[in-house]
């Protein structure tokens, strides 16, 4: 018996030591952190876009990576931004598209670890209104969107205008990312969404919506941007990367872990670790949602300049600010701490 505890003891070692993903590694980026405590802002956190979140603080990763954070949910990326442009957040896990448009502002942004590459988004007709058949009926609709402003709202603007629309050809109305948009799907007070999973397969599971347009795909990104398409992302002020290198490397980290992680988990291994309000009292339909968007997930947390083009372009043909602008996309996005994270990690 003895030895029989003595060769179990070891195995739960060894797992223990395989299940650590490098946690020895991450030991020298902890040392002397120039800041432990982290705000973080996020604009939906029960969102698929923004699981690797949920997952890096359920999974226990920051506190390995020595940060004590708060997670700041909002109603909308736009809100988010916000957030930390007023100073009450340190950093953001939001859509790349702010810091092409905050760099066309003089307030610039950037970001660190690339989460999603592609959008995940989903525009859809809302059958109980019945007045939206196509894209081309959106004109003088009423459209539901996370918040005004955010990454939901971009896909529309874009759709709008590649269909010879205005962006103010259509009423926006935020809806959030969770129960009160699907409230709002079944109340009929919109003609169309534009929302992400769990909210898009849930509705569309009980017949609420018709889909219009899908970036959970590859195919569908390509169909709707022409291309490759920069998501979610972590990001946050120059200032603070300049005052708080090892912070930042610790926070890259912790997703570049987190997306390691998620590249090789089961649908099942995901589901332990949420919170069951996630699932919106249907366990098996979040799976389905999952799995609907898991390719929209980074494998590795890096960038692409293909992406970050692609992203401009898009912004151009609705944002005026930024049509008008010169931006230096170099300035938007950096793969430094991604490449550090991924020696050790790797390893």
């Amino acid at each position: 018996m003895k030895l029989k505890s003595l060769i179990t003891a070891a195995a739960v070692a060894v797992t223990m030591g395989t299940l650590a993903l490098g946690t020895a590694g991450l030991a020298a980026a902890q040392q002397a952190l120039e800041k432990t405590d982290i705000k973080i802002a996020v604009g939906g956190k029960p969102l698929l876009y923004y699981l690797p979140l949920t997952l890096a603080e359920r999974l226990g990763y920051f506190k390995d990576a020595g940060l004590n954070v708060e997670i700041n949910d909002f109603g909308g990326g736009s809100k988010s931004l916000q957030a930390l442009i007023g100073g009450s957040a340190d950093v953001v896990t939001g859509a790349y598209d702010h810091t092409i448009q905050m760099q066309a502002k003089s307030q610039p942004i950037v970001a660190v670890t690339q989460l999603g590459r592609y959008p995940g988004i989903v525009l859809a007709a809302v059958n109980k209104a019945g007045t939206v058949k196509s894209v081309k009926d959106l004109k003088g609709k009423k459209i539901g969107v996370t918040a005004p402003g955010s990454s939901t709202n971009f896909m529309l603007n874009y759709v709008l205008t590649s269909m010879g629309m205005k962006p103010e050809d259509a009423s926006v109305i935020g809806v959030g990312g969770g129960p009160s948009a699907i409230a709002a799907i079944k109340r009929g007070e919109i003609d169309a969404i534009v929302n992400l999973d769990p909210v898009i397969s849930q509705a569309q599971a009980d017949g609420d919506i018709t889909i219009l347009a899908d970036t959970r795909t590859e195919k569908g990104t390509m169909d709707v941007y022409g291309g490759p398409y920069p998501a979610a992302v972590l990001y946050m002020k120059p200032d603070f990367i300049k005052e708080n290198p090892k912070t930042t490397q610790a926070l890259t980290d912790v997703f570049v872990r987190t997306m390691l992680w998620l590249n090789k988990a089961s649908t099942e291994d995901v589901l332990k670790v949420l919170p069951e309000e996630y699932f919106l009292g249907n366990k098996s339909l979040y799976a389905q949602a999952f799995e609907h968007s898991k390719p929209t997930y980074s494998p590795d947390g890096r960038f692409t300049q293909v992406g970050a083009e692609a992203a401009l372009k898009v912004l151009k043909a609705f944002d005026p600010a930024v049509a008008s602008a010169s931006i230096d996309l170099s300035k938007t996005y950096t793969n430094q701490y991604v490449e550090d994270a991924l020696k050790r990690l790797q390893k």
